[in-house]
Order: structure tokens, then C-alpha cells, then sequence
């Protein structure tokens, strides 16, 4: 098989939404990596199938939702492993959990976890995981059921269990982070997480004492109320993956159902929200 790449340098704006749905169009074509960057991503694929009309049908390049520009490289020889491990920075959180590569030394940190940077979303880089953790760290989750919803590399999932909870689900709708999460919940001996591929659709009839959702603000406000029938009384609902103007409009949603505000991070404008049902 052919090792010379073709990298596709995106910007994209607004960045965090745009990168996410366009990754997941990439993803169903012959696109095999994704690595963040500043302002959008680059993604990588083998020369042998690209093909000139291969981003034609890609639905966001032509919404007038997002500005999106992009120029390619070819790539000769990559080497993956020294490609993340350039672009994979270890994460500390509050001197109390430390999220790293495999390559990266172990710290002293309570919560060491370890996570394969195949793609740097949902590593814990960005704010809104960031905070997600922030508010894991100060939550008692011990014997809790627990809900990751949209779970990316599954690092919240694992920072549960690693705090006690169980049993955990995590469910992402995306292939790579489904089968991303079962790796990385592998590598750090997790026993309570079971991986589930999906939508909130796979949430009927399932009860939990914690949920935790990251991902935007128009998917939470669409499936709220499905989180809310799931969550048991005196549940803990963590939200973010939205800006701070967004918050009216969660906080709305949320009250008229019946869950009462606790608390809010906020961090380079993203927010994350705590409720109790």
C-alpha cells in the first residue's frame, strides 16, 4: 500500500462546530486522520484514493452557515505516530487529573489518563472538555450511574469510573470515536464502561444519576427532554460543548423541565453548566 498522503488544511468558522460535522462528512470518505489545529483541522488521505470530484458532494463546503477554505499538500512517507506526537501536548486539569499520550511520562497527578491521540478533538485540549472535567473532579460520582453522551475518546467516561462510578455508558454517533472510546477505555483498564454507537434514540427506557453531555447547543436543546426523562431524582445533568450567549436559551430549556441551575464554568467563551434534577 501506497505511504505518500494527501493533507487537506481546513479553516473553518465558526471552528468547533464546523470541524465536527465536517469531519464526520470526511470520515465517510476515504479519510483516515484528523488532527486539529488552530483555526479548523487537517485531514489526511492516502493519494491512491483521492479522486478530483471526492469533495463535491460534501454538504457544509457549500452552507452559508460556515466559511470554510482549504488548500492541500502532498505528503511523502508519513509516519502518524511522530505526526500526534507533535501535536499532542499533555493536559493538566487543576493539578488533579493529567490527560496524556501513551509517549508522554507519568505524573503525579490522582487522575492519569491515557489517551491515543488518533485525532485530538475530545482529548481534553479543547475548553469545553476541559471544564466537562473541572466539574467531574468536584462531583461525587461513587456508585452512580453514569451517562457520557457524545463521548468522543470517552475521557470523561473514564474519569468517572476512575472516581468510582458505575456502570457507565458512552455513546457517540460517530464510528471513529465509538470505536476510539472502546480503545482508550481498554488501555486504561476501564471495567465499568460499555460503548455504544448511536443517538439519544438508544436512550428509551434507560435511568441515570449522572448525565454528561458535550456536544452543541442545538442537539442538546433538541434531545433535553429526553436527558431529563433519563435522569433519576436528585440526578446531576452536566452540559457544555455551546458559547456563552447560547446560555438563555439551555438555561431556558432546562428550568421549564424542571431541573434547577448549580453552577457554571466558563473558559475563552465556552460555558459549562451544572444541573440537578
Amino acid at each position: 500500500m501506497s505511504n505518500s498522503y494527501l493533507g487537506f488544511h481546513f479553516e473553518v468558522a465558526p471552528r468547533e462546530l464546523g470541524s465536527e460535522i465536517l469531519i464526520a462528512e470526511l470520515g465517510e470518505k476515504a479519510f483516515e486522520s484528523f488532527i486539529e489545529t488552530e483555526n479548523g483541522f487537517s485531514a489526511y488521505i492516502q493519494k491512491e484514493f483521492y479522486t478530483e470530484d471526492i469533495l463535491n458532494d460534501i454538504y457544509l463546503l457549500s452552507s452559508p452557515e460556515f466559511k470554510i477554505s482549504y488548500t492541500i499538500e502532498e505528503i511523502e512517507q508519513v509516519n502518524w505516530n511522530e505526526e500526534w506526537e507533535k501535536n499532542f501536548e499533555p493536559i493538566d486539569v487543576d493539578g488533579k487529573c493529567h490527560v496524556r499520550a501513551p509517549f508522554h511520562p507519568k505524573t503525579t497527578a490522582e487522575f492519569d489518563i491515557i489517551i491515543e491521540p488518533k485525532m485530538s478533538f475530545g482529548t481534553g485540549h479543547h475548553e469545553t472538555t476541559h471544564m466537562m472535567i473541572q466539574h467531574l473532579l468536584e462531583t461525587d460520582v461513587k456508585n452512580l450511574k453514569t451517562l457520557d453522551m457524545g463521548c468522543g475518546t470517552a475521557i470523561l467516561a473514564i474519569l468517572a469510573e476512575m472516581k468510582g462510578a458505575k456502570p457507565i455508558d458512552a455513546i457517540d454517533i460517530d464510528n471513529w470515536c465509538y470505536l476510539n472510546s472502546i480503545e482508550n477505555a481498554e488501555r486504561n483498564n476501564c471495567k465499568q464502561i460499555t460503548v455504544y454507537e448511536g443517538d439519544a434514540s438508544l436512550l428509551k427506557g434507560k435511568k441515570y444519576d449522572i448525565i454528561i453531555a458535550n456536544i452543541n447547543r442545538n442537539i442538546l436543546l433538541n434531545d433535553m427532554q429526553t436527558y431529563v426523562n433519563c435522569l433519576n431524582k436528585n440526578g446531576t445533568l452536566l452540559l457544555s460543548g455551546f458559547y456563552s450567549q447560547d446560555i438563555p436559551f439551555i438555561n431556558e430549556s432546562c428550568v421549564e423541565k424542571g431541573l434547577t441551575y448549580v453552577k457554571k464554568f466558563e473558559r475563552n467563551n465556552w460555558v459549562s453548566l451544572k444541573y440537578v434534577n
